[in-house]
């Protein structure tokens, strides 16, 4: 017999009979919202990928244009126009430049997401299995894997912090600020 066929699927919560569980209900819960962060970031993937694709071919056209302005006497009208069009193409590589760096922070944030996303699978997991739910060493293992997965030193700070009683709400007050601080040194991972 599989789990299919022994594990009710769904909640039983509006009319709870003799196997009716809170577990099972939590699993449930823990499973929609990792299917649910899943689901936006393929979502939110999609959309990146052609502003992605877009700032390729601008970033490719502004180094014609560029090019292509260069190439204009440098002395009467067409030296002013030629000015004109060269302090316009880094006007315009600097805004893509700033896009750039709103491209980075949305891939630290999809990582994140993604992270979150299997937590909350992992957590599913053990909360589903009576014999692990109440075994601490299998909550000390989630969470050594939970923290593992962390990329910076101010989440492993965060994550380390609500594990010695930081209430979580203070604990991420205090990760945002430090992120904030840092936001110059973003780079791609």
């Amino acid at each position: 017999m599989n789990d299919e066929t022994r594990l009710p699927r769904g909640t039983s919560a509006h009319m709870p009979d003799l196997n009716w569980s809170q577990v099972r209900e939590t699993v449930l819960m823990l499973e929609l919202a990792a299917l649910q962060i899943e689901a936006a970031m393929k979502d939110s993937n999609a959309s990146v990928e052609v502003l992605t694709h877009s700032f390729t071919a601008m970033a490719e056209t502004m180094q014609h244009i560029s090019a292509t302005a260069e190439t204009l006497p440098a002395q009467g009208e067409a030296g002013q126009a030629r000015q004109r069009l060269l302090d316009a193409a880094q006007q315009v590589s600097g805004n893509m430049h700033q896009a750039i760096i709103a491209f980075q922070f949305y891939d630290k944030l999809v990582q994140r997401l993604a992270h979150v996303g299997l937590s909350l699978g992992d957590l599913s997991d053990l909360v589903a299995e009576p014999r692990r739910l109440f075994n601490p060493a299998e909550w000390v293992g989630l969470q050594d894997k939970i923290k593992a997965k962390y990329s910076t030193r101010e989440e492993v700070a965060m994550f380390d912090a609500v594990m010695r009683g930081m209430p979580v709400h203070e604990a991420i007050d205090h990760f945002m600020a430090e992120m904030k601080e840092k936001s110059d040194d973003i780079e791609l991972f």
